[in-house]
């Protein structure tokens, strides 16, 4: 039996119908889903914005960074479900701006009477153009609920604005009027630069101290107030006559004597340095003074006949013997090549 007219027709319009309607219901959907609510009361919710460093020169492919920190107090509460998505791209001013949300992160802090949340959103430009243009991360609204009375509110993140640049120059440009007012100058790392000089610095220091060290002659640093060290300076005050130089020799058994703890001649030489190996390379040095001592003391007690062997001045070699065992007593190896040389000029 085929159908009639009237029930094709019948059938018709109500599939027309239910189409209307579920295309009515579409177009209510949104609506629905924009709904503007009211703003919560200020005094309940505070704010903390991170922004970027600077508001302009960013072009395709930079990525944002943004920090926000809400503290809401109760009896309210974050519909933690109204936070911005992770894809979602903006728009701005109708127009797709080219800026996506590609990460965000979220940290919460419970207090007595509050809680803190922590968004860290990443934001990437995926848009460039042949000039700078605005663009701008939107402001983000967020719900708030009450927990007593289940109203729920909503809350405005601010807006960060900033300018994209293009990859490329386009066309002719004047450099001084094209120059942005909110770049930052251009300022060379000097890091680098700094450190090395530091390091410098520090080794010029070093040198200076062990400088120092091996030529001072006053008791500034560890071990430069030993009895050698202070010999140096009392010989070196004593007149250039037979009897300084009997002076000086005494002076100079009194430090030996104080260094070996007991009275030092040729006999008990060797157990001196055996006890005392940093005095070995002045060995012979040592044997020397001792036969100068025994001329000024029981020989020829004149100048000239106390240096017969010393080829020069007998004051001058007490001192230059005197400055090695110095060096001698402070860890240090005495530079005897400029005695070998005199000795054999000589």
């Amino acid at each position: 039996m085929r159908p009639s007219y009237s029930n094709y027709s019948l059938n018709y319009g109500f599939s027309y119908a239910l189409l209307l309607i579920c295309a009515a219901m579409l177009s209510i959907q949104p609506a629905i889903a924009d709904v503007i609510l009211p703003n919560v009361d200020a005094k309940y919710v505070s704010i903390q914005e991170v922004n970027p460093t600077r508001d302009a020169g960013y072009v395709v492919g930079d990525v944002l960074n943004r920090t926000i920190t809400l503290t809401i107090k109760k009896p309210y509460e974050l519909v933690k479900e109204s936070l911005p998505i992770e894809g979602y791209e903006h728009r701005y001013k109708g127009q797709i701006s080219g800026i996506e949300l590609v990460k965000i992160n979220t940290e919460e802090t419970q207090h007595s009477d509050s809680v803190t949340h922590v968004l860290h959103l990443t934001y990437q430009v995926f848009t460039t153009g042949k000039l700078a243009k605005p663009a701008a991360l939107r402001a983000e609204i967020v719900k708030v609920r009450n927990t007593v009375s289940k109203e729920v509110f909503q809350y405005r993140i601010p807006s960060y604005s900033f300018r994209i640049s293009p990859l490329s120059v386009f066309g002719s440009v004047k450099l001084k009027e094209e120059m942005s007012p909110f770049i930052t100058p251009l300022l060379l790392d000097s890091s680098k630069d700094k450190l090395q000089l530091k390091v410098l610095i520090g080794l010029l220091a070093l040198s200076l101290l062990g400088l120092l060290y091996m030529l001072g002659v006053r008791a500034w640093l560890p071990r430069m107030g030993a009895p050698f060290a202070k010999a140096y300076r009392d010989i070196r005050k004593m007149p250039d006559t037979a009897a300084g130089l009997q002076q000086a020799v005494a002076r100079l058994h009194e430090s030996l004597n104080k260094t070996a703890g007991a009275s030092l001649f040729s006999n008990n030489l060797d157990d001196f340095l055996q006890s005392k190996p940093a005095f070995a390379p002045v060995k012979k040095e040592i044997k020397q003074f001792f036969g100068l001592s025994r001329r000024v003391f029981f020989e020829d007690a004149s100048v000239s006949g106390a240096t017969a062997d010393l080829g020069g001045n007998a004051k001058a070699w007490l001192l230059k013997f005197c400055r090695h065992l110095r060096d001698c007593e402070r860890g240090l190896l005495p530079d005897l090549k400029s005695t070998a040389n005199t000795e054999a000029s000589n």
